[in-house]
């Protein structure tokens, strides 16, 4: 077996209660499936899952195109607050 090193990352803790918990459903600890992502990474020549923003996913894409749609065909119609108002809306 090849020599191990410490490697120290940084995560919040959250994230890594989370994922603590789901790799313990797999039978793994984060060290293993920290290992796994990285050999996997190394045998693909790339990060193995795609990583993306779901802000440009085809349905938020198509909703947004929707609503330009609207607001440029003059159908959109807009209401107008007050910061007093928007307040009292974020008390309720």
């Amino acid at each position: 077996m090849s020599d191990t090193i410490n490697v120290t990352i940084r995560l919040d803790r959250e994230i890594k209660e989370q994922a603590e918990r789901m790799f313990n459903d797999f039978g793994m600890n984060l060290s293993t499936a920290f290992n796994i992502f990285a050999r996997q990474s190394l045998r693909q020549g790339k990060i193995p899952f795609e990583i993306y923003d779901p802000f440009y996913s085809v349905k938020n894409q198509t909703e947004l195109n929707r609503r330009i749609e609207e607001v440029e065909t003059g159908k959109a119609t807009f209401v107008v607050k007050t910061m007093e108002e928007l307040e009292a809306m974020a008390d309720e």
